[in-house]
């Protein structure tokens, strides 16, 4: 009686020791000096890769499959498919497939689309800073475009998004925007009464109304059928967007004015931004950045291409040697819209130095 008593006091003195360490954090197997990692486990770097929830989201785009855009948008989902080992997903939906950008904008606006691309031309009507992008000749090139888009005033306006319940995350490349008609262009009074296609923001309609055009606002996806009616007798646009479209089927004079140079953003929803972790907003923003790299090579690229396929086509194309007749008669409009983006303007000015 006395040993049996003595076995239960001991058994009782065991389970409270192996308690006591299952409660520390101790394991209930015991260690021989190697490691007993199981076999596939993942490494403690990998397991804090692949922390938090799998998402699944969406990323809207007006553009065809094989536009640079479009190929912006991929690598960007590529690269943060890659970064959270498979946990974050990014499904990309070309060819207007979720809708036209105006309508887009709005549904990112309530987080019922998590991503988009867009123009800064459609932006403005949704915050106003933007509107800026839309001013003539404000840049002389590509370079100086991006020497101020990577400056801190750049940055400065991604994030004034914010107030529009979206993020910018990244800008990317669109070239120079150039008139195209159905009927020949050759100077600025060619350009006098002909009902031309806008993005819908007031410094475009303003912009038509100081070169004598009639601005007639509509989405981007009704332009091939507008020209074909005659609903319109031309609109603007870059190379890509000009041939991608099939614009040049339909009007097929070009004049390489180079009125604006108008970049665009990729965007997430403010409202799916607030829900991820910091560990995730950093690893959406980097991939974004990089993906910059990309598209910007794919747009070089294109250009040249869709430069190459409507001469082929038989598009009349009028070289601008002398600039200047153009940017005088648009000097109203950036006067009037001067104090309004007077900080932005100054930026762009000393990116130009």
């Amino acid at each position: 009686m006395k040993m049996k008593k003595s076995y239960i006091t001991a058994l009782s003195t065991m389970l409270g020791a192996s308690l006591l360490l299952v409660a520390c954090g101790g394991g209930s197997t015991p260690t021989t000096g190697s490691s007993t990692k199981a076999p596939g486990a993942a490494s403690p770097a990998a397991a804090k890769k692949a922390e938090g929830p799998k998402l699944t989201f969406r990323l809207a785009e007006t553009h065809p499959a094989d536009y640079p855009t479009t190929l912006g948008d991929k690598k960007f989902a590529e690269l943060v498919n890659q970064a959270s080992d498979g946990r974050i997903k990014i499904d990309v939906f070309p060819a207007s497939q979720l809708g036209e950008e105006k309508a887009v904008i709005e549904q990112v606006q309530l987080g019922a689309i998590e991503f988009t691309r867009v123009s800064t031309g459609a932006l403005g009507g949704f915050n106003k800073q933007y509107e800026v992008f839309s001013l003539p000749y404000i840049f002389d090139n590509d370079n100086h475009q991006w020497k101020f888009l990577e400056s801190e005033q750049g940055t400065k306006l991604l994030d004034s998004l914010e107030s529009s319940r979206m993020k910018g995350l990244a800008y990317y490349s669109s070239g120079a925007r150039h008139f195209y008609s159905k009927k020949p262009i050759k100077s600025i009074a060619d350009l006098k009464g002909l009902k031309i296609r806008v993005i819908q923001n007031k410094v475009n309609i303003d912009l038509m109304n100081a070169l004598g055009a009639n601005a007639t606002p509509m989405p981007y996806g009704d332009v091939f059928n507008a020209l074909q009616t005659g609903v319109i007798d031309a609109a603007e646009n870059n190379y890509p967007s000009y041939f991608s479209s099939n614009h040049f089927q339909q009007a097929k004079n070009l004049i390489l004015d180079q009125h604006q140079r108008v970049p665009e953003v990729l965007l997430i929803s403010k409202v799916a931004w607030d829900k991820l972790s910091n560990d995730d907003k950093a690893l959406i923003k980097k991939a974004a950045l990089e993906s910059v790299k990309t598209q910007k090579a794919e747009w070089d690229k294109f250009e040249k291409d869709s430069e190459a396929k409507v001469k082929a086509a038989g598009v009349t194309i009028t070289d601008v040697s002398d600039l200047k007749p153009w940017q005088d008669a648009v000097k109203p409009v950036i006067e009037k819209y001067r104090a309004e983006y007077k900080e932005t303007l100054e930026a762009i000015e000393k990116a130009r130095k």
